[in-house]
């Protein structure tokens, strides 16, 4: 029997499309158990990319085993498949008191809360980019990506520019409607009207760990080679001469990370790759886990200090040198990792290592 049967409660819609989305969720309906019930359905856009999927899988498990209703989603499996599904989904769309997303940049989901008519809509931390999400509606900026700001439109973004328009009022409160923003990110502007709530990973906590602790130090993998916004040859040198300096031994891949680069840097480093098969925050919650967990600017500088609350685990975040940043680079790139680095709590900051 489901945890949560014989509950009622207004139904709640949650779309999401990476691991720490379905994370987040699970973390906002811990907080919010007494207000959602049993009504939880959780979509999952899948993606394409195997690692990911992969711990989308994972991440299901657990919210089927808290009770919540997964609807696995081909969102991406071909040509036809956006409209397949956005047409299946459009009943259940229309019929939702409470729509809960984790990416208000994703075409997808902007699409999708054309369709809505729920009168509470909550945003669920997506990594560091919820950040600028919060000041783009602050400021009433049309929502676009901190790595892709600064560059011209492409025909893509005119063409869909009434949709994301469109999705951007939904997502600003009026009489009609509630947005909430659950967060662990920090936020210099709040939209007038939103609600904002703190995520502390009280899920994550209660879930798992305490962690077994080692002496040395694990090393925190970035996609910002795979995004274009740093140079590949400087992050493998500054990955080597960082994990040099702490004696790192373990390097955790982000998920999007190349396997070319990836088997580079084993080969070069001979740091051990481990491709986690959850979210960093419940693999170090699990353990084993360094004592010391050094990163470069992203969300887990923010996370996991919340989700490691009451060990004796350190994390040090390393900051991104401006000549490690490729010509493509936003113009907005190294001023916003600076902010990621400077407004995260209770971690070790480092300055950027050599990468010559």
């Amino acid at each position: 029997m489901s945890p949560r049967a014989g509950n009622t409660g207004p139904h709640t819609l949650a779309f999401v499309e990476s691991p720490v989305q379905l994370l987040n969720v699970l973390e906002w309906a811990h907080a919010r158990e007494h207000v959602i019930g049993a009504g939880l359905t959780v979509v999952v856009l899948s993606p394409i990319d195997p690692m990911t999927r992969g711990q989308l899988r994972r991440m299901a498990e657990l919210a089927r085993e808290d009770g919540h209703e997964i609807r696995w989603e081909e969102a991406r499996g071909g040509p036809a498949a956006p409209f397949q599904t956005i047409g299946g989904l459009a009943g259940l769309l229309r019929r939702a008191d409470r729509v809960v997303l984790g990416d208000p940049f994703s075409r997808y989901v902007q699409l999708l809360l054309t369709i809505t008519k729920a009168r509470d809509l909550v945003v669920v931390d997506d990594g560091t980019a919820t950040m600028e999400f919060v000041a783009q509606l602050a400021r009433g900026e049309r929502l676009v990506r901190w790595h892709r700001k600064g560059g011209r439109p492409g025909p893509r973004d005119l063409v869909f520019a009434p949709v994301s328009s469109a999705a951007r009022k939904r997502l600003t409160p009026s009489e009609h409607r509630t947005v909430e923003i659950f967060s662990s990110m920090p936020m210099d502007e709040t939209p007038n009207g939103v609600t904002v709530t703190a995520n502390t990973f009280a899920w994550t906590r209660d879930r798992f760990g305490p962690p077994r602790i080692t002496k040395g130090a694990d090393l925190v993998g970035t996609s910002l080679v795979e995004t274009g916004v740093v140079d590949n040859d400087r992050y493998l040198e500054a990955v080597r001469s960082l994990a040099k300096a702490h004696g790192a031994t373990r390097y955790f891949a982000h998920r999007r990370e190349s396997a070319e680069k990836l088997h580079r840097l084993a080969v070069e480093t001979g740091l051990e790759i481990v491709r986690p098969d959850l979210p960093l925050e419940l693999i170090a919650r699990r353990g084993p886990i360094g004592r010391t967990i050094l990163s470069f600017p992203s969300t887990v500088v923010h996370t996991l200090p919340l989700a490691l609350s009451g060990t004796e685990v350190r994390v040090a975040v390393c900051d991104i040198d401006p000549a490690w940043l490729t010509e493509n680079a936003s113009p907005r790139a190294q001023g916003f990792l600076s902010g990621v680095t400077g407004t995260a709590r209770d971690v070790h900051r480092l300055s950027a290592v050599s990468a010559v």
